[in-house]
């Protein structure tokens, strides 16, 4: 699939979930800001209370780029710890390491951070992880190769050519842009993580299924 054809694949999926899942697709929802196709202008039916669940998990897969089966484990990991499992779940995918990374500046996308874990580009605490969903533990530091840090990726990302299009840096991270460093200084709040999601919806959809 070429760069184009994945760029109008993120953008169709944007309008269908109503959420920006790239800068790009911000944009172009800016200027069509309804679902796509033919009958994207007209008003739907209510949907059932399934399609509803559905959508509202579709949304938070398509946030964090991730299989159902990675959402799925999560959600169960979720299940096993004291508090809201909606809340813990959008918490543990916040602690993935493509997230943080993310998050931290050093990619403009969800996808480029996973493909920056995956090409091997990241360490934490100094030991190189190619597994996006690996979940990083409070007080370990994220930072980039220092065989990486010259290539043209993370030379914009240090001079902070992603800050006008992410959100604020969350509090839960502590960052070190021009070094290409984070630190996850604590874990992650619900309230505080830049995720459109009714989770309460998508813990009714497991429970249903």
């Amino acid at each position: 699939m070429s760069k184009t054809t994945r760029t109008r694949s993120k953008t169709r999926l944007s309008r269908a979930l109503g959420i920006a899942l790239t800068p790009k697709a911000a944009k172009y929802m800016e200027k069509r800001p309804y679902a796509p196709g033919q009958h994207g202008r007209t008003k739907r039916k209510t949907d059932s209370d399934f399609a509803v669940r559905l959508r509202e998990k579709q949304r938070l897969r398509a946030q964090y780029g991730i299989r159902e089966a990675q959402l799925r484990k999560t959600f169960n990991d979720a299940k096993r710890i004291e508090g809201l499992t909606g809340e813990n779940l959008v918490e543990l995918l916040e602690m993935r390491l493509d997230a943080l990374v993310h998050r931290a500046g050093f990619a403009r996308t969800m996808a480029q951070a996973r493909q920056m874990v995956v090409h091997r580009h990241i360490l934490v605490d100094g030991l190189r992880l190619d597994r996006p969903s690996a979940r990083v533990k409070v007080g370990q530091m994220i930072h980039v190769h220092e065989r990486s840090e010259s290539t043209e990726p993370f030379q914009v990302a240090a001079a902070g050519g992603h800050v006008d299009v992410l959100p604020p840096v969350p509090g839960y991270l502590s960052v070190e842009l021009d070094k290409l460093q984070a630190t996850l200084v604590r874990r992650p709040k619900r309230a505080e993580v830049p995720v459109t999601c009714e989770v309460q919806l998508v813990v009714e959809y497991y429970a249903a299924r």
